[in-house]
């Protein structure tokens, strides 16, 4: 993740506190959609940075319907943002809503949220169009002084933007996971170091592949990484990236 501006956090330490307060007594009164939409257009300008007046956009067109708020710098929409009142569950249905405003605007990113919970998704413009979850934000839930919270919260940042955090964190997310890490275990590569760290720790010791592989893919990794969509996905990564020297993206030297 990018270095967060200490005047970022500096508004996270106090804004977040703020807000957690004004939130709950709004979900104790159980406000409409409309009040709800109130509070998220504050947040957009107190905590995350945006110009209430210039770059926060209230019922964004799109075509014959309206999304509830968007946020556009120079003139680019970087984020749509559906809002349901506070004391409703956001549900599948109120995502597909969401991700079809963007879609049908050819806009990336979309946050769905009732003000508690925020919900990132990333647009995938494929045949058909699918989504993804970026993270899930439970905002009375925050502590604005652990890093994981303020790297999240810093993805809805105006200071993020040029630094193209989301795009960032998403590639993390997508890079460093349970079923890369299961493909790249799986590999020649990855099985030839399993067994040469095994007769390190015992000299002399006779092992074959398989009986690593066996051990590996029954005994160690959970099914999920080895099964399904995202383990076939993930390998197809690790096969493709086999041959790819390791790269400094600061420095683009090879290691």
């Amino acid at each position: 993740m990018a270095t967060i501006p200490k005047r970022v956090l500096d508004r996270f330490s106090k804004e977040v506190r703020k807000y957690q307060k004004v939130l709950k007594a709004a979900k104790d009164r159980d406000i409409n959609e409309s009040d709800t939409v109130q509070i998220i257009t504050d947040m957009l300008s107190s905590l995350f940075g945006f110009d209430k007046y210039t770059e926060i956009t209230s019922e964004y067109a799109i075509k014959s319907t309206y999304c509830d708020l968007a946020v556009k710098v120079e003139d680019k929409v970087y984020f749509l943002i559906e809002v349901k009142a506070i004391g409703l569950n956001l549900k599948e249905i109120h995502v597909r809503q969401a991700v079809g405003y963007g879609a049908q605007h050819g806009i990336q990113w979309v946050v769905l949220t009732n003000g508690v919970i925020w919900e990132i998704y990333r647009i995938k413009f494929d045949r058909p169009i699918v989504n993804e979850l970026l993270c899930s934000i439970d905002f009375l839930e925050l502590n604005p002084r652990k890093k994981d919270d303020q790297n999240k919260l810093f993805l809805l940042c105006k200071e993020g933007l040029s630094k193209a955090v989301i795009e960032d964190y998403h590639e993390h997310l997508k890079s460093v996971n349970k079923y890369i890490i299961s493909a790249i275990l799986q590999t020649e590569q990855g099985l030839n170091l399993i067994r040469r760290e095994l007769r390190r720790v015992s000299p002399g010791l006779k092992v074959e592949i398989d009986e690593i592989t066996n051990i590996l893919v029954n005994e160690v990794l959970k099914r999920d990484t080895i099964e399904g969509d995202e383990s076939s996905e993930a390998k197809t990564r690790v096969k493709k990236a086999a041959g790819r020297s390791l790269v400094n993206r600061k420095t683009s030297k090879a290691i």
